[in-house]
């Protein structure tokens, strides 16, 4: 799906009390999303990038691969574009973070436009340095009633119609995903890459599977499970939907990494075999295993299957029972951090994490990592 995103941000002093706003278009120009945020005090250059991000992580909300931006500011256009040199030692961070969320399409344009032209998001920019500022919202006449042959469809205003959930602002009723990892398998026993490969749970596996079912089966209003394709992940997800009598499915976007070549192989092995790819795999997230899949093309398809399960799931409670890599990558994405999070969190086998995702783009983590059903 192609969209357009226009995206824009200010600061009253520069630095001084800022916001961003950016708007989501299809190609026939209809509103598809928007986003706007106060930001405290910062540059104009930092809520403009603010707004791009917003932007981009809206546009992947929705399920768009094509994406052409559109802001009335240079300096972001042109360094997004790879034309101008990021100098400034500050900035850094954000651009690398736009280029981050901009990696999950297949295609991403970038265009100036002049001011007049990039009404929509500035409007929201401003509104939310108001809203910031505790200026109210000028009062909405009421419409006059008309019986027209072709009603005009309205879209709501979300933000009017519904109170903030929490002190992060987020907006709408959240997605809840419920994270599992599976249970044991040999291989993991012997801490050996394990991605395409399809080993049994152990009797031990069977047991975690078994108590974390348990343990889910007293969360109330659990809707589906939702989980990878492979046998030791459906064996965890069919002990959970037995228990729970939630709806089973499967994604193949949540199977584990293609570790290609390096398939049942011990982190040393690995090391010893291919030592120039696994040092650049270790480091670069685009750097693929010999034979098989980069961190970021995992990345990329497990964003589609967020993106599937909150379409189809919207506003429910959901187990999703994966692997290592594709709970972290949902985590990283509610978490909002770069790719070192691989890295440096662990997971534990048939332990569970909890993340939400809000309509408006927010998202919280709430659980990682526990254990404590394997007593």
């Amino acid at each position: 799906m192609r969209v357009v995103v226009e995206a824009d941000g200010g600061s009253r002093g520069n630095p001084g009390p800022a916001g961003y706003g950016a708007v989501v278009l299809d190609e026939s120009g209809a509103v598809l999303a928007e986003r706007s945020a106060g930001l405290g005090v910062v540059t104009n250059n930092v809520a403009e990038y603010q707004g791009l991000i917003a932007g981009l992580r809206a546009a992947a909300e929705l399920g768009a691969s094509d994406v052409a931006v559109r802001m009335d500011s240079k300096l972001v256009v042109e360094q997004m574009s790879g034309r101008w040199k990021v100098k400034h030692p500050s900035m850094q961070p954000l651009v690398a973070q736009a280029r981050e969320v901009a990696r999950a399409f297949d295609r991403v344009s970038y265009e100036w436009i002049p001011r007049e032209r990039n009404q929509r998001a500035d409007r929201l920019a401003n509104q939310a340095m108001d809203e910031q500022a505790g200026v109210p919202r000028p009062e909405k006449a009421e419409p006059v009633r008309r019986e027209p042959q072709q009603p005009e469809p309205q879209q709501p205003d979300t933000a009017a119609t519904q109170s903030p959930v929490s002190w992060t602002g987020a907006v709408g009723e959240p997605t809840r995903l419920y994270l599992l990892r599976h249970g044991q398998t040999e291989l993991s026993v012997a801490r050996r890459y394990s991605g395409r490969g399809n080993p049994p749970l152990t009797d031990v596996g069977r047991g975690q599977a078994e108590a974390a079912a348990r343990r889910l089966a007293k969360v109330e209003g659990l809707t589906a499970v939702v989980s990878s394709p492979l046998g030791r992940a459906r064996e965890t997800a069919q002990a959970v939907a037995s228990a729970t009598g939630a709806e089973l499915s499967w994604d193949d976007d949540l199977i584990e990494t293609d570790f290609g070549a390096w398939e049942g192989l011990t982190f040393t092995e690995a090391a010893e075999r291919d030592p120039d790819v696994h040092r650049r795999w270790l480091g670069d997230p685009s750097v693929p295993t010999p034979g098989g899949e980069s961190f970021d093309q995992v990345h990329h398809r497990v964003r589609r299957a967020r993106n599937a399960i909150v379409s189809r799931f919207g506003g429910a409670n959901v187990v999703v029972v994966s692997h290592v890599t594709p709970i972290k990558a949902l985590l990283r994405m509610a978490l909002d951090v770069g790719p070192s999070l691989l890295f440096r969190l662990h997971l534990d086998l048939a332990s569970l994490s909890v993340v939400e995702f809000y309509p408006d783009g927010h998202a919280s983590v709430r659980l990682v990592n526990d254990t404590s059903h394997l007593g």
